[in-house]
């Protein structure tokens, strides 16, 4: 029995479980391409500020991301799971970047890497923005990694109107040398890209994005939406070239996107799938097989626990994802780059806890209860 905290001062018992959630698949996904996105382990021991470079620790990232991979899982890098811009600076981005790419190539995993322009402050011209871009997508390429061109916050601060989007995606999507993944990462989790595509208004948003697809449907692979509205997700999907991919980022509504309906489906790209990881890829094992039953049964339990992460402000949900990475033993503490292990409160992060739990998602139960305990005593909550 523990003693969970409650908003106000009181607590509440808690019975945890005593053995993992049994999972049996393996071997590669073949219905859905997923991949999750990847938070980094920082290094406790570094003598960093909150506003300086990201001190990671290379050796616990990259063993993630081999846990990731050997479920069959994708690995969706240096994107906002990873932090990028806020605590992970371009400088930290390449580098684990190019540390990923050669993981994945020695152990065969797929990989995509964000594109972005967090090089620059927001006070940059088109032409600067377009080098940016240009510079990071090279970087990527180089590390024979797909590329995700990510949202940029210079160009929603810069932008006049919908034409300069289709300028600065036109012009990179002519140069990439393979079909990229679109990002479109909404407000929500990162309020400096509102009005993306030109229009705070989705429905002329929504048009704009198509037509930058419309004009180079060979160089895009799939977009990767980050709405959280699944049925503006369903209704930009079905609008979608023939060939080009809808990777759902919906962290609220992601089993019925991926099991689709009589029109399509959504695969995936979700940083939920960070702390999901082995239960989501058995989940899409099932779905191979054509159980959508069994693959909802698995995967729909999952969503209560994907909802409080990612309650507002949603941008901080990293804090719990590496929160449960540190539960389940994917590494040794509960440091975050730029301090970010403090945005969360401990009654958010104590329910995290038991609905983890709840879900058999810790491999050592015992662990995970062992250094929940030792997070309550050092804020003083009594056992």
């Amino acid at each position: 029995m523990i003693a969970l905290p409650l908003p106000g001062g009181a607590t509440r018992a808690y019975t945890p479980r005593t053995e993992p959630l049994a999972l049996t698949g393996a071997g590669p996904l073949t219905s859905r391409t997923v991949f999750s996105a990847a938070h980094v382990v920082a290094d406790p021991y570094a003598d960093t500020t909150p506003d300086g470079p990201a001190a990671v620790d290379w050796d616990a990232t990259l063993a993630f991301r081999r846990h990731l991979w050997s479920h069959g899982l994708g690995v969706a890098e240096a994107m906002d799971t990873a932090q990028r811009g806020m605590g992970l600076d371009w400088a930290g981005a390449a580098e684990l970047i190019r540390r990923s790419a050669a993981e994945a190539k020695a152990v065969g995993g797929r990989i995509a890497c964000g594109v972005g322009t967090d090089q620059l402050t927001l006070s940059a011209d088109l032409v600067t923005i377009r080098r940016a871009y240009e510079e990071q997508l090279a970087v990527v390429e180089e590390s024979g990694a797909q590329a995700i061109l990510m949202a940029s916050r210079a160009l929603a601060a810069t932008a006049t109107g919908p034409e300069d989007y289709l300028e600065v995606y036109g012009h990179l999507l002519r140069q990439a040398a393979e079909p990229v993944i679109l990002h479109w990462l909404g407000p929500m989790f990162d309020p400096a890209l509102e009005g993306y595509w030109g229009s705070s208004d989705l429905d002329a948003a929504t048009d704009v994005f198509l037509e930058v697809i419309a004009a180079h449907p060979d160089k895009v692979d799939g977009i990767k939406v980050s709405l959280l509205d699944a049925g503006r997700e369903i209704a930009l999907r079905r609008r979608l070239p023939d060939g080009v991919r809808c990777y759902t980022g919906d962290d609220f509504h992601y089993p019925e996107l991926i099991a689709g309906d009589a029109h399509g489906f959504s695969h995936a790209l979700l940083g939920i799938f960070d702390p999901l990881g082995p239960l989501a890829a058995e989940a899409v094992r099932v779905l191979d097989t054509g159980d959508t039953a069994g693959f909802r049964a698995l995967l729909d339990p999952t969503v209560e626990l994907s909802r409080h992460l990612f309650q507002t402000p949603t941008r901080y949900y990293k804090t719990g994802v590496v929160f449960l990475a540190w539960l389940a033993g994917h590494q040794d503490h509960f440091t975050m780059a730029g301090g970010l292990q403090s945005a969360r409160s401990l009654p958010h992060l104590a329910r995290a806890y038991e609905l983890a739990d709840g879900l058999g998602l810790f491999p050592d139960p015992a662990r995970a209860e062992s250094r929940m305990r030792s997070l309550l005593t050092v804020y003083g909550v009594p056992q």
